[in-house]
């Protein structure tokens, strides 16, 4: 008896064992098999939202499970981001990251994430571009003219943005520096506000992401004078990028990508990744991003993805205490 219950023994735990290992193994193959939520640490509407909207739609399709926008707005991104930092990292927590995901842990006293150690780069969707835009009393008819007439006037002209922190500060904050402009921060609240005080040439110029620039040259008033591409933006064409316009140094671009929890297992990575650069690659996909100001990534490798989001980070950790933000 002692045998034959050693040898049943023996049998039941081999078979726990292969169990344990399919059972390991399920998830690549599996997968989903529930809905997955996508988080978007924004306001309905935003860029990234409607980027990730389009992105959550075809999936939806590929996985045969629905993919759901759970926007989580507030304290620049924090609670969003932290959703998906803190998420279990079995896939069916996934986000959508931008600028703010990497600027907001860096004015915290004690940040919630750290946005390289505690994510995985899943897969880039856009990197869009921003637009100089100036007021009507500028008189400067290109970038070069533009950054003498403020050179000669230090401290006298200034920029908006919608908050200290925000794309629309930094991308202006690199532009001064690599041009050698001295000039005066006015943070908004409403993209609104800002083209009503550009109108009147109470805000001198700005840098906002396509989206939102334009259609504040649909009248004429405002003038767009470079791209912060390295390439020029389809929706307009005829705006040089700031390194054809003679100015180095002043190349920004936002990310907008997915992300998910660092310890996501390599295998549910690769999936995801591929599937979404599936979604990336549909005619139907590149048409919606355009109408959004953007274009899909073209380089679409998870690794180029992560170096240029460690990069970007290295350089917001530098330049926030040059500008005066300092964590609170």
């Amino acid at each position: 008896m002692s045998g034959t219950t050693g040898i049943k023994a023996t049998g039941v735990a081999l078979l726990m064992l292969v169990s344990t290992a399919v059972m390991a193994q399920a998830p690549a193959g599996a997968f989903p098999a529930r809905p997955v939520r996508m988080i978007v640490p924004g306001s309905p509407g935003t860029g990234m939202d409607n980027m990730g909207r389009v992105v959550a739609q075809g999936l939806s399709e590929l996985f045969k499970q629905q993919v759901i926008v759970d926007n989580r707005a507030g304290a620049g991104s924090l609670i969003g981001s932290g959703i998906v930092a803190g998420a279990t990292p079995d896939g069916y927590t996934i986000g959508v990251a931008s600028t703010s995901t990497e600027v907001a842990p860096l004015l915290q006293v004690k940040p919630p994430f750290h946005p390289v150690k505690d994510f995985v780069n899943i897969a880039l969707l856009s990197s869009i571009t921003s637009v100089l835009v100036v007021a009507p009393e500028i008189p400067a008819k290109n970038l070069q003219e533009f950054i003498q007439y403020a050179k000669a006037r230090p401290g006298q002209l200034n920029f908006a943005s919608i908050g200290a922190g925000s794309a629309a500060h930094l991308t202006p904050e690199i532009f001064n520096r690599a041009a050698g402009i001295q000039a005066v921060h006015v943070p908004f609240k409403a993209v609104a506000d800002v083209v009503s005080e550009m109108r009147s040439s109470r805000v001198h110029y700005l840098l906002f992401i396509s989206p939102a620039a334009l259609p504040m040259l649909n009248d004429g008033k405002l003038r767009a004078l470079a791209v912060t591409s390295t390439k020029r933006y389809a929706g307009l064409p005829d705006v040089p990028t700031m390194g054809e316009a003679g100015l180095r140094g002043a190349e920004a671009e936002t990310m907008i990508g997915i992300i998910g929890p660092a310890a996501l297992p390599r295998q549910l990575v690769n999936r995801l990744h591929a599937d979404i650069v599936s979604v990336l690659r549909r005619p139907d996909t590149k048409t919606r991003f355009e109408r959004m100001g953007g274009e899909p990534a073209a380089e679409t490798s998870r690794d180029a993805y992560a170096a240029k989001w460690k990069a970007e980070y290295e350089l917001f950790r530098k330049l926030l205490p040059e500008i005066g933000l300092k964590p609170q």
